[in-house]
């Protein structure tokens, strides 16, 4: 028996939406522990092969608010990702560090996975993982401080 023309089109339709990628969501970090309101805070949101590094698919930024700052990221496809965050109190668009490489400004990550200062050693991708399957997702981290305030500047 022959396979109408309302089935194929019905079965068409059906292998076209499970081919489709998923939909782009947003993803809300509440990110806790901020010190001052000075400047931003920013995040980025990385796929393993971007963590710890520049040019991370997604990122967002808010006016810092002291004790808890929402930064919401729109767009992210669903995936594993770590988000790594940092308060930029002085708005220069950058990590600021001293002479042995310690961050002078709050940073933190997902998982709040840790930095260890001795020896040191960056947080590691498997703490910091985290699987977003959209079409929200809010998570949470906070901000460590190894150094006295920057300020503005």
């Amino acid at each position: 028996r022959a396979i109408g023309v309302k089935a194929l089109i019905a079965v068409a339709a059906l292998l076209a939406t499970a081919a489709a990628p998923a939909p782009e969501g947003t993803l809300t970090v509440r990110v806790g522990n901020v010190r001052n309101a000075s400047g931003r805070v920013h995040v980025d949101i990385c796929p393993e092969a971007r963590f710890l590094k520049d040019g991370c698919p997604y990122s967002g930024a808010a006016p810092a608010v002291t004790g808890t700052t929402v930064v919401v990221v729109h767009g992210v496809a669903p995936g594993r990702y770590a988000i790594q965050a940092y308060h930029d109190e002085n708005r220069n668009g950058k990590v600021d560090r001293n002479f042995l490489g310690l961050p002078k400004e709050g940073v933190g990550f997902s998982n709040d996975a840790k930095i260890v200062l001795f020896p040191p050693r960056a947080p590691q991708w498997a703490d910091a993982k985290l699987d977003f399957a959209g079409p929200t997702q809010t998570t949470m981290l906070n901000l460590r401080y190894f150094i006295g305030a920057s300020g503005p500047g």
